[in-house]
């Protein structure tokens, strides 16, 4: 066999597979990151809401959810469970002092179940009838007041821990009374933008403050769903006119996008592989038609056909496995230099093994494998048949 045949087939090979490998092992270390526990929001769960449009304001219309749309979105093949958020029926003034300074806001709270709270619960508890009363921000609240308000007021900023420390008056006042409550900051949500109260307590209150108002209907949702980066979420939410607060939208369009991307490689690198094996298998058929003469010889002096292919397998395999290992070791060396840039954004990510590049790579060399041993021998035991 020429050698430039040789070079031409592991240039081309290892091309070919080193791109498949690389695609499958860049798609299992980055999509988690877009879909997993380190992901934009929590794992699962999203907050949706129905998109204001200007029709909507001019109308009057609350964008609350029916009871039909929240049984239609329960169903939905992508979604594992459906919560509501319940909101106050009932006014709220809150006071709060700060190295001398004090300062007063009309407020609202809003309560979900406890499991889809991102903060620890430790002091999640309220008992009925108490006056101390634990509440979560958002971490935005914080955030705004410290590099927003602070620093055009010439104000000091303020850390979590010290928030935690200093109590809230609370002033409720509704259709059944009024109510003086201390509130204690006991955390900050990174992914609920709403100001959070114990579900228990919320029940309580709207039914000693506002005995005679009908609950609304709820204006958000929290949706858990299977795989946050499945095509069909982003598909059904614009369907409906619905958006999500935080970036699950961008999670999941990232996600999509970088499947498809992958999915492309991936096709372009079997392509590749598979022209290689093409040329491969020709170069060794020329070979075996050149020595049509010298196969029949051995045939005829008693050697089997698996003796006489066994060279040719041998060659073929060999030369595929060479090449299987030298993309394995460029596949070692790009992963090494993404991750590392990977790190640099995310720095809890989790290095995995080679083992999916690893199972894909000698997935394909079997296959090889098999497809270079039928036709070798198939040609070889055509020889024999012509003595028939």
């Amino acid at each position: 066999m020429s050698v430039w045949q040789l070079a031409g087939f592991v240039l081309a090979n290892l091309v070919g597979m080193a791109i498949v490998l690389a695609a499958v092992q860049f798609a299992h270390d980055v999509i988690p990151v877009f879909t997993g526990g380190d992901s934009f929001m929590r794992p699962g769960q999203m907050v949706v809401v129905k998109r204001v449009s200007t029709l909507r304001t001019v109308s009057g219309n609350a964008p609350t959810f029916r009871e039909r749309e929240v049984k239609e979105l329960r169903e939905q093949p992508f979604v594992s469970d459906v919560g509501e958020f319940v909101a106050s029926q009932y006014s709220v003034y809150a006071t709060i002092g700060l190295g001398g300074m004090q300062m007063s806001t009309e407020m609202f709270f809003e309560a979900v179940p406890d499991k889809y709270i991102d903060v620890n619960l430790d002091r999640w508890h309220y008992h009925a009838g108490s006056d101390s009363l634990p509440i979560i921000l958002p971490q935005t609240y914080l955030n705004l007041y410290n590099f927003g308000f602070a620093t055009s007021k010439g104000l000091p900023a303020i850390s979590s821990d010290l928030v935690r420390q200093v109590p809230v008056s609370l002033r409720l006042r509704g259709r059944g009374g009024s109510r003086n409550m201390t509130g204690r900051v006991i955390g900050f949500s990174k992914t609920l933008n709403t100001i959070l109260v114990p579900l228990n307590f919320m029940e309580e209150a709207n039914r000693e403050l506002a005995p005679d108002v009908e609950a609304p209907q709820p204006s958000r949702l929290l949706v858990e769903v299977n795989n946050p980066g499945d095509d069909r979420i982003t598909t059904f939410l614009e369907e409906n006119n619905y958006d999500t607060e935080g970036h699950d939208a961008d999670a999941s369009k990232t996600a999509s996008f970088l499947r498809t991307l992958v999915g492309i490689v991936i096709v372009v690198g079997i392509v590749i592989t598979a022209l290689a094996f093409y040329v491969l298998l020709l170069s060794i058929f020329l070979l075996l038609q050149k020595h049509t003469y010298k196969i029949d010889t051995l045939l005829l002096m008693g050697y089997s056909p698996g003796q006489v292919a066994r060279p040719f397998h041998l060659l073929a395999i060999l030369l595929n496995a060479g090449v299987f290992l030298v993309a394995l070791i460029i596949v070692r060396a790009l992963r090494k230099y993404y991750m590392a840039r990977l790190s640099d954004i995310y720095p809890n990510i989790e290095y995995g093994s080679l083992f999916p590049a690893i199972l894909v790579g000698l997935l394909i060399l079997a296959i090889v494998a098999v497809l270079n041993y039928t036709a070798i021998r198939r040609k070889v035991v055509g020889v024999w048949h012509l003595h028939e």
